[in-house]
């Protein structure tokens, strides 16, 4: 007889496949607990960026201040801030310039003294910000709040799957760039810590001042000026070439990051090597790449910058000229231009007759009508010039055989239209006024001075305005 298969027991756990248990989200999106705060912090950042600052701030209230670290310190700070904004910023993010070999290590090396992450991981983030400006995928965006831009995105744990990603080939291309980033720790160490202090201490035996001072309080604030360009050049200053994203131009910015704070220009012009476009808008950074590209090593190497790029200069007042351009157009539409004359009623002259003749105050000039009621008082030329033209074609008078009206006169006038008369002289209007005169970018008729539909023909030469 054959076996029978065995029955399972209930102490033998079940065969049947289960679904996986879903993946907890990342802990940016979990709500804030007693258990786990801890987990949002990035606590490599914060301890280079808040909690060694910090200490150093503490440690200066007890260290002495000498003459020679604090002139070592300001010469130190804008070194490694040039490392990041000649070297992490227009050099390696944006390719603005090349460089030879020693300037680049330099740049590199300073750079490192920023502390302020590796070229490639700063570069990768920064191309990230230009390439989705504004939205989430931008790993500073100043829509998430002030404080984000600023330092929160750095303390904070963020969903690597949100950032968007950019090419950085060109980057692992450059030996430079690979070595540092492999080596940045120590880079890290070196270049923000202890040669700081190897200067102050060979130099005039100041070791210790030389760690808090030029080293650490040094790098303080070389980080803090450098996130304004994250924050505060997305919040406060003009936007002279684009309105359509954060980017604005300050020179209070541009003062705190070396020419950084003009970044309404660089955002739509980032492969220029310069900030700053008019000669006295304060770009050291920029001096100092053109300064680069005139200093070489003679009979062996050639200027350390070269390929200096800028924009053209065309393109960048076209820029100017549309931003100004939409600016004028937003002015315009709250002012009143009158009723568009394709939306006047069409009335025959007998028509315009008989309303006259029943008391209204209208005149014809240049074939539309005008309803001069409430201006018969005001009218600078008496009330008899005025109240002789009422239901009358008064174009002749009104463009010299009276008087040359003024620019003021025709625009005030043309607040006064009331319908157009019948005869062909509304198609002329129409016509002249389509062909004429130019629209702006919203596609209203654009009125200058002199162009009015109601001034016609050359003045009389025998009425001239005084």
């Amino acid at each position: 007889m054959a076996e029978s298969a065995p029955r399972p027991s209930i102490l033998t756990p079940a065969t049947t496949p289960t679904t996986p248990a879903q993946k907890a989200p990342h802990i940016q999106y979990q709500a804030t607990t007693l258990r786990n705060w801890h987990r949002k912090i990035n606590w490599l950042n914060t301890t280079l960026v808040v909690l060694i600052p910090l200490l150093g701030l503490g440690l200066a209230a007890r260290t002495p201040l000498t003459r020679p670290t604090l002139l070592w310190s300001i010469a130190y700070y804008f070194c490694t801030a040039f490392g990041i904004t000649g070297g992490y910023h227009r050099l390696w993010s944006h390719r603005c310039y090349s460089a030879r070999i020693p300037l680049r290590l330099f740049l590199a090396f300073a750079g490192a003294g920023a502390i302020q992450g590796s070229i490639r991981w700063w570069s990768a983030n920064h191309r990230a910000h230009h390439r989705w400006t504004d939205t989430l995928k931008d790993p500073y965006s100043v829509m998430r709040g002030l404080l984000f831009s600023h330092l929160g995105w750095m303390v904070l744990s963020s969903d690597p799957k949100v950032k968007g990603r950019t090419d950085v080939s060109d980057l692992d291309a450059d030996w430079v760039v690979a070595w540092q980033h492999r080596h940045y720790g120590k880079c890290l160490v070196v270049a923000a810590w202890l040669f700081p202090s190897l200067v102050a201490g060979l130099g005039w035996g100041d070791w210790w001042g030389g760690l808090v001072y030029a080293g650490i309080v040094r790098a303080c604030f070389v980080q803090q000026a450098t996130f304004c360009v994250n924050s505060l050049a997305h919040w406060i200053g003009e936007q002279p070439f684009d309105d359509r994203r954060s980017p604005r131009d300050h020179v209070l910015t541009a003062l705190v990051t070396m020419g950084e704070g003009y970044h309404n220009f660089h955002h739509e012009f980032p492969s220029d090597y310069r900030n700053a476009i008019i000669w006295y808008q304060y770009d050291p950074t920029k001096w100092l790449i053109f300064a680069f590209s005139y200093i070489s090593i003679p009979g062996l190497m050639g200027p350390m910058a070269y390929d200096l790029k800028t924009f053209r200069e065309n393109e960048i007042e076209k820029g100017r000229l549309q931003q100004q351009q939409k600016a004028l157009d937003k002015k315009r539409a709250k002012l009143d231009w009158g009723m568009p004359l394709a939306q006047l009623p069409v009335v025959g002259w007998d028509d315009f007759k008989a309303r006259c003749a029943e008391g209204a105050r209208l005149v014809a000039i240049a074939g539309v009508i005008h309803d001069v009621q409430t201006f018969i008082v005001d009218h600078p030329g008496g009330k008899a010039l005025i109240a002789g033209a009422i239901g009358k074609d008064a174009t002749a008078l009104f463009n010299g055989g009276v008087y040359e009206h003024s620019n003021a006169a025709h625009n005030l006038l043309s607040t006064m239209r009331v319908g157009i008369l019948r005869g062909g002289q509304e198609v002329e209007i129409w016509k002249t006024e389509r062909s004429r005169l130019e629209k702006d970018t919203k596609g209203a008729a654009v009125v200058r001075a002199g162009e009015q539909i109601t001034r016609v023909g050359d003045p009389i030469a025998a009425a001239v305005a005084a």
